[in-house]
């Protein structure tokens, strides 16, 4: 089989490294992919090749769909999900038969816009925090719904924000300053739509499933990080790290996950005439043992997704293609018995402007972890190229040891400004002590 992975960061490495463990694949390309994915060789001894194209823009995707005759394609951004590169596929001639992983734009809706994705959760009883939506020109009345919530309060742009379009805000009168910048195009058209919803205390966490739109699979859990500082401190980043699994993720949450959330999803898409295939995550948040959804992604997230394919036992490849003929159900996937912990390693400056191109050292020191490429370059020689550049994942028998792991491989690497958390999974830590 002949596999695309759409995609340049650390998820789509991710993902390129899971599925070149699998016999079935005998070519895989990534695009425009990264040097970490070009340096990925499959069991057949084949290197997966990068090849060039933009992931917006569905022409190129086209053009290498064709000339390597590809039969699955592996979406991991929302936004060409978003964009509806699933449709564009169905009825393009010649990519008829192409598998994609990732729903059509009806299913990416849940993603694409917050206010339809509440909407969705209120009318199929899957628990959510309360909320309301207001236009650009409803500011009045969007501080009055402020007004009658208790802090700290919650912002959030409609549409695709590159996961920075969320404002949680203890002060009243900066929360009405966040929600001004909003509606007057922080986030360009995504913040037309404003979503303000009661905030939930308690611990998140993210659940991923893989499905055919009749079958699904839980993958394993994790937990990321997304503030840039220690203790959960400054502005969202894209996600510092992840920890899987979670420990307050046992076998009586994760039923109630099940029957109060996954499956009414799957039967209300279903019911919408929405036959969902590919990954769905949740992202959750426990109070007080009981689940509740934040947000849904249509694909899955970064840097999770280097931490859940560390701890994914069976064959990715093989489950992603039973999606063609809805036979999920006959394919075994498990969650090894063991903890992955990632630590990013970022640009210093980052979530704001950062300076690229300094040299990256040490990643040959490197033996007992495996480091994700997020943002780099080779020049030569191998550079930064983003905000976050690296993900170092480690595991190990207990979360301390792959902690310890993973901080330890990562002491190896350098670059001029690197900054990363050294608190990751700390807090899961001080719940396994309670």
């Amino acid at each position: 089989m002949r596999i695309l992975v759409l995609g340049s960061g650390g998820r789509e490495h991710a993902l390129a490294w899971k599925l070149s463990q699998s016999p079935l694949v005998s070519d895989l390309f990534v695009g425009p992919g990264n040097p970490g994915t070009s340096s990925l060789t499959l069991t057949n001894g084949k290197q997966v090749q990068n090849v060039a194209l933009f992931t917006n823009d569905f022409q190129s995707i086209e053009n290498v769909l064709l000339q390597n005759a590809i039969d699955m394609l592996v979406v991991g951004p929302e936004e060409p999900l978003v964009m509806g590169i699933a449709d564009f596929c169905k009825h393009r001639k010649g990519l008829e038969n192409v598998l994609v992983i990732g729903p059509d734009s009806h299913g990416a809706r849940l993603e694409g816009s917050k206010d339809h994705a509440k909407a969705f959760m209120t009318c199929c009883g899957i628990p959510t925090a309360p909320y309301r939506t207001f236009t650009a020109g409803q500011y009045v009345q969007a501080c009055r719904y402020l007004d009658s919530l208790e802090p700290p309060y919650v912002l959030k742009a409609d549409g695709l924000a590159a996961g920075k379009g969320v404002l949680v805000e203890p002060d009243p009168v900066r929360a009405r300053q966040g929600l001004k910048e909003m509606m007057e195009g922080k986030f360009g058209e995504a913040g037309n739509k404003v979503v303000v919803e009661q905030f939930l205390r308690g611990t998140e966490v993210s659940v991923f499933i893989l499905t055919d739109g009749s079958h699904y699979k839980l993958l394993p859990e994790a937990k990321d990080y997304k503030r840039i500082g220690e203790n959960d401190q400054g502005p969202n980043t894209g996600g510092m790290g992840a920890v899987s699994p979670v420990p307050f993720a046992d076998a009586d949450f994760m039923k109630k996950v099940e029957e109060r959330i996954i499956k009414p999803t799957l039967q209300g898409l279903a019911t919408r005439g929405c036959d969902y295939q590919g990954f769905l995550f949740f992202g959750l948040i426990n109070c007080n043992t009981d689940p509740y959804v934040i947000e849904y992604n249509v694909r899955m997230g970064d840097p999770e997704t280097e931490s859940v394919m560390m701890r994914l036992q069976g064959d990715l490849a093989v489950a992603c293609y039973s999606l063609k003929t809805k036979t999920l159900d006959k394919v075994t996937l498990t969650s090894a018995n063991c903890y992955s912990v990632t630590v990013v390693a970022a640009s210093g400056g980052y979530p704001g402007s950062v300076t690229k191109g300094y040299p990256i050292r040490g990643l040959d020191q490197v033996k007992e972890a495996t480091v994700f490429h997020m943002g780099t370059l080779t020049a030569p020689p191998l550079v930064t190229a983003g905000g976050r550049v690296l993900a170092v994942s480690a595991t190990g028998s207990t979360l301390l040891s792959a902690r310890e792991q993973a901080y330890r491989q990562l002491s190896a690497i350098s670059f001029k400004d690197m900054v990363y958390r050294k608190d990751i999974g700390k807090d899961l830590m001080d719940i396994n002590k309670q």
